[in-house]
């Protein structure tokens, strides 16, 4: 009856071992943006602003702009939900234009 007693616990503790490393795995994990910081809309991968070396995502056209506007604002609402924005393919919004 012991030796029952004894795996039972064993069998639950394992379980609560197996379960909180999955979660802690699971927190580990980047969470890619699928969400427009602006409207909160599912994003259109064509739609973005590169800003401080990050690409960021938008829904429609206006949304870009409406975020240029107020960056940190939005830069905010994408830390706090969680999200590990891609880095910018290139210079920080930044066009050069070369005369010959």
């Amino acid at each position: 009856m012991r030796k029952k007693i004894l795996a039972g616990i064993l069998l639950v503790l394992t379980g609560f071992f197996a379960a909180g490393f999955a979660i802690r795995e699971a927190e580990a994990a980047p969470k890619a943006q699928t969400i427009c910081p602006v409207l909160g809309d599912p994003i259109d991968k064509s739609l973005y602003v590169d800003y401080q070396g990050y690409r960021i995502y938008f829904c429609c056209k206006g949304c870009p702009d409406e975020f240029k506007k107020n960056p940190a604002k939005y830069m905010k609402i994408l830390k706090e939900s969680g999200v590990t924005l891609e880095k910018s393919a290139g210079i920080n919004s930044v066009i050069f234009v070369t005369f010959w």
